[in-house]
């Protein structure tokens, strides 16, 4: 079973929709990747996910990343890669994976930038920063980076979110 925390800052519109999105796009991302039997196992995994502010994302980037900006979403796994799979196919238990945390400011632009909605942004963040928690990583081999973006596409499609990266390619 899957448990989704959500922590919603007051810079995200109070529409209440924040925590229902994260849920489903953390569903999707673990339905689509390699491990799907976490969806029905016994073992409790837990995921946090902040909402929060350019600000705030600014200064954990800075802290954790040494990168002196705001970025879309941040990943920090509780779990080393190697030891994912191995994690998850524990027969019951708890499981901390991680937490997410996403910058409003940063989200709202790349959407509107992508001719998109703010909520299918944030989704496709989510995805993405749930794979980084499962152990994906875009960042240190291209055939990774390429398995990374084909499991982040079947999760949005299941969404029934458009592919961000044929809109990508479309616009340049």
């Amino acid at each position: 079973m899957i448990l989704v925390e959500s922590d919603v800052s007051g810079e995200w519109d109070s529409s209440g929709g924040w925590p229902a999105l994260a849920e489903r796009a953390v569903l999707a991302a673990v339905e689509a990747s390699d491990f799907p039997g976490a969806l029905e196992s016994d073992l409790a995994i837990e995921i946090s996910i902040k909402f929060t502010g350019d600000e705030e994302v600014h200064a954990l980037n800075r802290e954790w990343r040494g990168k002196d900006k705001p970025t879309n979403v941040l990943s920090f796994p509780m779990v080393e890669p190697e030891l994912v799979g191995q994690l998850l196919a524990a027969p019951q238990g708890e499981l901390l994976l991680g937490d997410i945390v996403l910058a409003r400011g940063v989200c709202a632009r790349e959407a509107e930038e992508k001719g998109i909605s703010v909520e299918d942004h944030a989704a496709h963040l989510v995805v993405h920063g749930t794979l980084h928690l499962l152990g994906y990583d875009h960042e240190q081999d291209e055939g990774e980076a390429e398995h990374m973006e084909a499991v982040e596409r079947r999760a949005l499609a299941g969404l029934g979110i458009a592919d961000p990266y044929v809109l990508a390619e479309v616009q340049h």
